[in-house]
């Protein structure tokens, strides 16, 4: 890892961290309703990515790990994955409060080793975790050397025209977005950070995963997110959030599932 990127991951490791103790207390991430059996996933991926049972399955920046535990509801065999130390003891804390089996490890994606006995089922990803990435061809290596042939990867992910919007860069650049903020919940200002970002289009994320051996079945785009995490952001329906651009629906939200085939 360049010394650069390191800099830049360790100060998103500090920013998580301080997210990662707000975040467990907020309403938004409702830790008390999944310890009374809620499930953290939303309608998207719970449609998309079935018939879970018996596969294991590896969570990338799994952040305090509440879908990765909602994933072992399903009946996966699940493994968590994050940068932060904090998040990480929380996921284990909460496993172990919840009555659940996962397993996890604190690294960053870049560092995680491949398996050393049997391949993951599935790799599963979602909302928010493509942007701390500065290289997609890593990241997707990482994603087919931990999955096994005939394996799913799933991503459920942020869709990048939201950051055009929102006055940042659609094409990924080699020095990363910082800002000072706070965080996304309703406690967020107790979090506040610095943390850096890249900007990564749709084509950089498929052809990344075709460039591995991942062939894609599916891509879908959703004029809607199932987190008020934006602002204007409209509940037209239940868990259904909206946002208007010149009297048009923002593509919020985009789905890629795929194979690995060789």
């Amino acid at each position: 890892m360049a010394q650069s990127e390191a800099r830049y991951f360790e100060m998103n490791r500090i920013g998580w961290d301080r997210r990662a103790a707000v975040h467990v207390e907020s309403k938004f991430y409702d830790v008390a309703g999944f310890m009374a059996g809620a499930s953290s996933l939303r309608e998207i991926e719970l449609a998309e990515l079935q018939d879970v049972g018996g596969k294991k399955m590896l969570h990338l920046q799994c952040h305090f790990g509440l879908d990765t535990l909602s994933w072992a509801r399903e009946g996966a065999v699940c493994t968590g994955v994050d940068i932060s130390p904090v998040a990480i003891q929380k996921a284990r804390e909460l496993a172990e409060q919840a009555g659940l089996s996962a397993t996890f490890i604190c690294s960053d994606v870049y560092g995680l080793a491949a398996p050393a006995d049997t391949p993951f089922d599935i790799v599963f990803t979602s909302y928010g975790a493509l942007c701390w990435l500065p290289d997609l061809d890593r990241w997707a290596e990482v994603v087919a050397s931990n999955l096994a042939i005939g394996g799913r990867f799933y991503i459920v992910e942020f869709h990048p025209i939201y950051d055009l919007l929102a006055g940042y860069s659609y094409f990924t650049r080699r020095v990363p977005d910082i800002g000072e903020e706070g965080t996304y919940t309703e406690n967020g200002a107790e979090a506040v950070a610095e943390l850096a970002t890249w900007a990564h289009p749709l084509s950089s994320v498929i052809n990344a995963l075709v460039g591995v051996g991942i062939q894609i079945e599916q891509v879908r785009e959703f004029p809607y997110s199932p987190y008020q995490c934006f602002g204007g952001m409209v509940e037209r329906e239940p868990g259904r959030f909206y946002l208007d651009h010149k009297g048009n629906d923002v593509p919020l939200v985009y789905s890629i599932s795929g194979r690995k085939v060789a």
